[in-house]
Formats: structure tokens, C-alpha cells, sequence
């Protein structure tokens, strides 16, 4: 196998991890790309590579690693709640339940939040041990630590993460099964389907940089979230907006579509307890442009505005 054939199989694996270190799409991909001429130029000056994949991994990790510093200066300015971007992730690899349940966790938007509680060198550290099941003697060779020091930062970064770790509905089925239900009561505007399957704390998370229309600030409670959603969901059919489901970083969610097909927003759900729990909603065009072409919304909501009132 030569080196491009040895990178293309790897791939997946490095993304996987740009991906989960940056939650940015287009981050992620530009990393992975210039691992790629990295080692290229490598092997063109003469370097003899023992280990792709330790090779790769390194420079994935310290790519990412400097650009989260700099990415942090950026978010203390973002306007609005900060969400990752999202992946679609229904057309990935069919896993058997346990090994679905383990990855998709570690992809959740839920779980991605929660890492930016950790310093990047933390972040690399966690994730490479604890997701991708690197040996504390690699890891100390990609971040430059001892093998002491990255015990003590993986224990560190794993007891933050545990306490605040989110919890999922065990069974796959179950939360599709919700997730169904849930949107399908948003397009009937039903409250009371609303409430019974909200949690009495569920909180909403809206994400659109100052460049979409969204909620500037978390909504929390049963009522609130059940008659926002029921209200909203009553104008979608009006605007011939289309709820199209999906799964969104491991867990249920939905893509909102205008009439020509283009993207509006992608809603994400964790579920738990056999209620909805969180429900994000990332609208903010620069964060959805790597899943299709993007809906005008300001022109829908000018139309929703031009409506006669009934």
C-alpha cells in the first residue's frame, strides 16, 4: 500500500478526531488536508515514516491543538450561544448497538459543548485516550508531555467531563421512535403532545452567530418550550417548510427545508428518561454550508410577515 492508499484508509480516523478536537466541518477537513501535504513532503525529503497513523495523528492533534487557541480568543466574542457544527451521520457505518451507543456519545453536540470546558492540550489528551484508545506513551510522544503528565491531564479532563456528561436513552430504537413523535406533534402545532414528551427542565439551545435569526439566549421549561415549538411548528406548513428527520451527530434530529429544498436549520435532541431532554437548533449559515445549498430566511420571513392575519 503506498502512502496516498495508506492515507485515504486513515482518513475517517483522522477526521474523526479533527472533527471532535475543532467541531467545525471545514476545520476539521483543512487539518486533515495538511496532515496529508505534511506527510507528503515528508517522504519527498527523504523521511522514513515507521507509523502512518502515529505520523498522521501527531500532526493532526498539534494542528488542532493551535487552532483551538486561537479559536477561543474568536468564541469569547461569538454572538449568541456557541453550537458545533453539525454532521449528518444516518449514511455512517451500521455498528452493533453497544459500539453506535459509545461512538455516538462521543460525537453528540451535547458532548462536543461540554469539551470546550477543557484546555486543548486536555482536550487532545481525553480524546485520544479515552475515545480513541490511544496508549498514554503514544499520546506523550504526539503532545509532547511525560506519560505521568498525561495520566494527570486525562484524569483532570475526565473527572470535569463526568460530571456534567450527558445522559442518552439507551435503546436506539426508543429515542427514533420520540424523535418521530416529537416532530410530527411540532408540525400538528399539538401542545399537549408537546408537554408529555418534554422533560419539566428541557432546555432549547439556538445557534445562529448574529448572522440568522435565533434565540439569543437559552429557553428553558416544559411550557415555554412546548408553546414556542407548537406556535412555530403551526407556521412552517404555511411557508411549505419541510421537517426532514435525521440523525445528527449520533442522535435524533431534523433538518428544516424550505420549498425548493434548500437548508434552513438542523435541530438536534437528547433524549433521556423516555423525554426530550435538550433540543439545539443551529441556524447560522457559515455552520450548515457543508450539508447542501442554504434557504434565503430572511426572505421567509419576510413572506411569513406579508401573510394575511386569520
Amino acid at each position: 500500500m503506498d502512502a496516498v492508499e495508506t492515507f485515504e484508509s486513515l482518513r475517517r480516523l483522522l477526521f474523526s478526531l479533527a472533527y471532535r478536537m475543532l467541531g467545525s466541518v471545514s476545520e476539521a477537513e483543512d487539518v486533515v488536508q495538511e496532515a496529508f501535504l505534511r506527510q507528503q513532503r515528508a517522504l519527498s525529503e527523504g523521511a522514513e515514516i515507521e507509523s502512518p497513523k502515529a505520523f498522521l495523528s501527531a500532526v493532526v492533534t498539534r494542528l488542532s491543538i493551535d487552532h483551538l487557541r486561537s479559536a477561543r480568543a474568536r468564541r469569547e466574542v461569538y454572538v449568541g450561544e456557541w453550537l458545533p457544527e453539525p454532521l449528518l451521520t444516518d449514511d455512517g457505518p451500521r455498528l452493533d448497538p453497544a459500539d453506535h451507543a459509545e461512538q455516538a456519545d462521543s460525537l453528540s453536540l451535547a458532548f462536543l459543548v461540554l469539551l470546550e470546558q477543557l484546555t486543548p492540550v486536555e482536550r487532545a489528551v481525553f480524546l485520544l485516550h479515552d475515545v480513541f484508545g490511544y496508549g498514554y506513551d503514544e499520546i506523550a510522544k504526539i503532545v509532547g508531555k511525560s506519560e505521568d503528565n498525561c495520566r494527570q491531564l486525562a484524569t483532570r479532563a475526565r473527572r470535569r467531563i463526568e460530571e456534567q456528561k450527558p445522559r442518552f436513552e439507551a435503546s436506539r430504537e426508543q429515542r427514533e421512535r420520540l424523535a418521530e413523535r416529537f416532530f410530527a406533534a411540532v408540525q400538528d402545532g399539538d401542545v399537549e403532545a408537546l408537554v408529555d414528551m418534554l422533560a419539566a427542565d428541557v432546555v432549547v439551545y439556538g445557534d445562529g452567530g448574529g448572522k440568522a435569526p435565533s434565540w439569543p439566549r437559552p429557553i428553558v421549561g416544559r411550557d415555554r418550550v412546548s408553546r414556542l415549538f407548537a406556535g412555530w411548528g403551526r407556521q412552517l406548513a404555511g411557508l411549505g417548510i419541510s421537517i426532514q428527520l435525521h440523525e445528527v451527530n449520533g442522535q435524533p434530529g431534523a433538518v428544516l427545508l424550505d420549498p425548493q429544498q434548500r437548508i434552513i436549520n438542523v435541530f438536534s435532541l437528547d433524549i433521556a428518561d423516555g423525554v426530550v431532554q435538550t433540543i439545539r437548533s443551529v441556524v447560522n449559515p457559515d455552520k450548515l454550508g457543508h450539508l447542501g445549498p442554504l434557504a434565503d430566511i430572511r426572505a421567509l420571513l419576510r413572506q411569513q410577515r406579508d401573510q394575511p392575519r386569520t
